[in-house]
């Protein structure tokens, strides 16, 4: 019901968004971005929390009769990415949407828009969730912290959000269960005994155990974890010394760790302990291993997931709303709202018509393009799944 109604503000959302893109702000102090989403919220009949740590929005509409509350969630953060598009609203802050985050922001100021048109017709509240800091910077946990499941005085019962990503415009994607890995960062200090790099047996390296380390953690991912029960561990930082004629008393690395249960997770966490340990030790060193869960698997319930995709697809047709096989394994902070509330993720294609979704750049990417011509279909997606539930 709402797909006209959005089409008819979606000039406005397009504007907001692409002023957001200009101007990309990173982490969870976003003054900018947050006034500019309280200018656009501004004339509703919305109730309106601020963050404390955080500059977040939550806005609070109350039906005109009282039931159940709905949350949807808009993420708001940038990237400290150096845009590389040729877009005349590019960003040259050194900062950069390159998540779609603008489009999340717009999409849920369209939900909103959308719903307080119809507040006459809802039975409970909806609860929009701006939330800034999803980039690796807890921004979920700040706001969940704060109480946002209690802003409109009881908890949800369901909870929404729609992500955009490379793939045929104006396409939904979901699945019930594991929809995306959980994140975690493991991190590996080998100890030995400095010296000169021209007398290596006067001294204990830590970087060949390091070296060694780096590759047995990505064949061990391979071949002691099934492929029905996947982890990817990526190394994506080394350290070590800063003189080349000197053999350092420590070397370093990093890596990212995406695991699809709690089975594979307590694994990995012994595994790659004893992995570096023994190797460590095999070299004459001693390793410290430092293994940080970040956020945990995002597990769509599956009876919202049901109820969203039929409701979606009385709204955009089958052939558009479709049910994935996989879970990607990419993580998600939205994953702490739906550990709490029973919900749904959604993805949303938004590849321009002028690329090849299978070749264009990926989220993240510094020359990543999204259409912002979803942007109706994403206001009006969200507001359907509130409302539906409220009604």
């Amino acid at each position: 019901m709402f797909v006209q109604e959005a089409q008819a503000i979606l000039p406005e959302l397009v504007a907001l968004r692409r002023e957001l893109h200009r101007d990309p702000e990173t982490g969870i102090n976003l003054p900018r971005t947050q006034e500019k989403v309280l200018a656009a919220l501004a004339g509703l009949d919305l109730e309106i929390i601020l963050g404390i740590k955080t500059t977040s929005v939550v806005a609070v509409l109350r039906g005109a009769e009282p039931g159940p509350t709905v949350l949807l969630r808009g993420d708001m953060d940038a990237l400290p990415v150096s845009e590389l598009t040729d877009l005349d609203y590019a960003s040259t802050n050194g900062a950069m949407h390159a998540c779609g985050h603008d489009l999340h922001v717009a999409g849920l100021v369209g939900a909103a828009r959308l719903l307080c048109a119809q507040q006459q017709d809802l039975s409970g509240n909806v609860i929009f969730m701006f939330q800034p800091g999803e980039e690796g910077h807890d921004g979920a946990s700040l706001m969940l912290d704060e109480g946002v499941l209690d802003a409109a005085g009881e908890r949800p019962v369901a909870a929404y959000g729609i992500h955009v990503r490379p793939g045929p415009l104006g396409v939904f994607r979901t699945k019930p269960g594991t929809l995306m890995a959980g994140a975690n960062e493991l991190r590996i200090t080998v100890k030995g005994s400095g010296g000169h790099s021209s007398q290596p047996q006067t001294a204990i390296d830590p970087v060949p155990a390091l070296t060694e380390i780096a590759t047995a953690l990505q064949i061990m991912a391979t071949r002691r974890f099934s492929a029905f029960d996947p982890i990817v561990l990526t190394v994506t930082q080394l350290s070590a010394g800063e003189a080349i004629n000197v053999i350092p008393d420590t070397a370093s690395l990093g890596a990212s760790v995406r695991t699809l249960s709690e089975e594979s997770l307590d694994r990995v966490i012994v595994e790659s302990k004893a992995l570096a340990e023994g190797i460590a030790a095999a070299h004459g060193c001693s390793a410290e291993v430092d293994f940080t869960i970040r956020y945990p698997v995002t597990c769509n319930d599956a009876d919202r997931t049901r109820e969203a995709v039929t409701g979606l697809r009385e709204i955009f047709g089958e052939d558009r709303v479709l049910e994935s096989r996989d879970p990607l394994m990419g993580s998600e902070d939205f994953s702490l709202v739906l550990n709490e509330v029973p919900g749904t993720f959604i993805f949303l294609g938004a590849t321009p018509p002028s690329l090849n979704p299978v070749t264009a750049a990926w989220n993240h990417s510094p020359r990543v393009v999204f259409d912002d011509s979803v942007l109706g279909d994403q206001a009006a997606a969200l507001a359907q799944l509130a409302y539906n539930r409220l009604t």
